[in-house]
């Protein structure tokens, strides 16, 4: 279908438009009309005229962009998720854009959903050492020291040379090789069970607790003494002397109605701890 007007016909009625706004008026409408001609001519073409056609909103990064520079979590979490959620987003924004709301997940201390975000990331892209390194942190937050000593090592994999990656990795792991050697060694006292005939003792053994407790005692009690003797025989002499007679007022003191075991080698452990702190 051709147009209403032939060119003839628009230089004649502009030729007698005397208005100036009235003729400016009259181009306006016929530019306008020319547009919606090509339009329904070519309905995917319509803003041809006009340039590209416009974008969609939410794949644009860059109000995500502005919400990580103004760190503002919740924002962050508003606006990068319309571009996360969006699957006309492009890879590479929609990485930037999880890794973000995976940053102020974990300032808000929502753990989980910040894994959530690092797990998406890294199946977009298994490659990222930092993401790695920022899970296995979440993970160690968690409790779940495993998982985020395989996430430390998978970073130190990807990059060798990562700093942050490869400290976590060493202070998790003598953290996990204390934990070990204490586990050895939980609910074990200072003297062998087996051999017990006190019933003090015997009650020692029976509780995890006590247990500990006799353990760190007598450990705190070797380090005071050698500490001591450093200064002269006597002063080590005389703090040994101290816990002989701790044990002693202990061993006759058990099974009374107004001794309390637990309370006595606690405050014992306390003092041996003040002795060494000076």
């Amino acid at each position: 279908m051709g147009p209403c007007f032939r060119r003839d016909d628009v230089n004649w009625v502009l030729r007698h438009l005397k208005n100036g706004q009235m003729r400016r008026d009259f181009k306006i409408l016929m530019a306008s009309a020319a547009v919606a001609a090509v339009a329904l001519a070519s309905p995917g073409r319509a803003f041809a005229a006009a340039g590209e056609p416009a974008a969609d909103p939410q794949t644009d990064p860059a109000p995500c962009i502005a919400a990580v520079a103004a760190d503002d979590a919740d924002n962050i979490i508003a606006v990068c998720g319309a571009l996360i959620d969006n699957e006309k987003a492009l890879r590479a924004d929609r990485i930037k854009a999880l890794i973000a709301r995976a940053g102020a997940f974990a300032r808000k201390d929502q753990i989980d959903r910040a894994i959530s975000d690092d797990d998406t990331v890294l199946r977009l892209d298994p490659t990222l050492a930092d993401v790695f390194n920022a899970r296995g942190e979440l993970w160690r937050q968690k409790g779940d020291r495993p998982k985020a000593l395989a996430d430390f090592g998978a970073a130190l994999k990807l990059d060798p040379n990562h700093p942050t990656a490869r400290g976590n990795y060493k202070s998790l792991a003598q953290e996990l090789e204390r934990l070990g050697a204490l586990m050895a060694v939980y609910g074990k006292p200072s003297f062998n069970c087996a051999t017990a005939r006190r019933a003090v003792e015997k009650a020692i053994c029976a509780s995890p607790e006590l247990a500990n407790l006799d353990r760190e005692i007598n450990a705190a009690n070797a380090k005071a003494v050698h500490d001591a003797a450093r200064a002269g025989p006597r002063a080590g002499r005389a703090l040994q002397r101290e816990q002989d007679d701790f044990l002693a007022r202990r061993n006759s003191a058990f099974g009374r109605p107004d001794y309390d075991l637990q309370k006595a080698m606690r405050e014992r452990l306390d003092r041996l701890l003040a002795i060494q702190s000076h």
